[in-house]
């Protein structure tokens, strides 16, 4: 029980090893996970950096940046950057869990339909498709107006309406793996499903859910504001997308004052870019083999070339 215990620490220790010579080889996948890192650690720590929270009159009514408040006033007189801090924790805690909700339903039927196949992979597609085809932002705001506005449901809203593409890129993969010789091998040797699919082929998988979780925060951040902007989310909390929305409903463009709306539109676009960043070189660093459909005539000479030299 010591060795196994021994030999699962060095393997952690090569995959950490691993993924900093990545990190250290791609500049993409450290410049993502800093950023979402960086944002994610401004967000825990609002309450410490503005302990009076968001929404405090401390001025006149958009006042421009200064000194004293770096990002200006809203229309009543609150710190766009005491907002902007706080409403990083409602956008990013609606990102991270309908993401997850996201991959773990896509995450289930890919990998159901692609190793069982047969009427199971034939239901599960169907409802897949009957997903896909629907407009998903038309059928967010109708259940969104039947259901309420409230938090919860729009996590859930989100995450339940946008694991498609999730589904039908594992369950790709996860038919590729349970036809290689090493899952044949342990089904022959009495392994049972369960087995086969948490220590065979999900490992293979992985790579796949780690980049769907990046993207699907991403999309699930725009979507959010979406919401928002439409009236149909929860606006007595404060999020990126109810700055937005609120600084277009109380006239902040006809008053000029581009400092309440510029940071939060700012705010999303550097999330939705770093969580596609992240999705795509993650992907490619934990299956070098992708790696091929991105080559340009340099990057393939200097493989070629480091292939000849081993």
């Amino acid at each position: 029980m010591t060795e196994s215990l021994a030999v699962r620490t060095a393997h952690g220790a090569r995959r950490g090893d691993a993924l900093w010579r990545g990190v250290r080889r791609n500049p993409g996948l450290g410049l993502g996970i800093a950023v979402l890192l960086a944002l994610g650690v401004i967000a825990t720590l609002a309450p410490l950096i503005f302990p009076a929270g968001s929404g405090l009159q401390v001025g006149e009514s958009y006042a421009a940046p200064s000194s004293g408040h770096l990002l200006g006033l809203d229309d009543g007189g609150a710190d766009v950057l005491a907002e902007l801090t706080w409403g990083a924790r409602i956008s990013l805690l609606v990102g991270v869990c309908a993401g997850a909700i996201t991959v773990l339903v896509g995450g289930l039927v890919g990998l159901l339909s692609g190793y069982f196949g047969g009427w199971l992979e034939q239901m599960l597609m169907r409802v897949t498709d009957f997903f896909i085809v629907i407009p998903v932002l038309p059928v967010m705001i109708i259940i969104a107006a039947l259901y309420g506005t409230r938090l919860v449901n729009t996590i859930l809203i989100i995450g339940l309406l946008s694991w498609q593409s999730t589904a039908r890129v594992v369950r790709a993969q996860a038919k590729s793996v349970r036809e290689r010789l090493f899952v044949r091998r342990a089904r022959a040797m009495g392994a049972g499903h369960a087995r086969t699919l948490l220590r065979h082929v999900l490992p293979q998988v992985g790579p796949l859910l780690a980049a769907s979780t990046a993207l699907a925060i991403g999309h699930a951040i725009f979507f959010e504001a979406a919401l928002r902007f439409l009236g149909l989310a929860d606006s007595n909390t404060t999020s990126w997308g109810q700055m937005i929305a609120d600084a277009f409903q109380r006239g902040a463009t006809n008053a000029g004052a581009w400092w309440v709306l510029l940071p939060p539109g700012l705010a999303i676009g550097l999330v939705v870019l770093m969580t596609t960043v992240l999705g795509r070189r993650l992907e490619q660093h934990m299956n070098p083999r992708l790696e091929v459909s991105h080559l340009g005539l340099r990057s393939f000479r200097r493989q070629h070339a480091a292939g000849r030299s081993r």
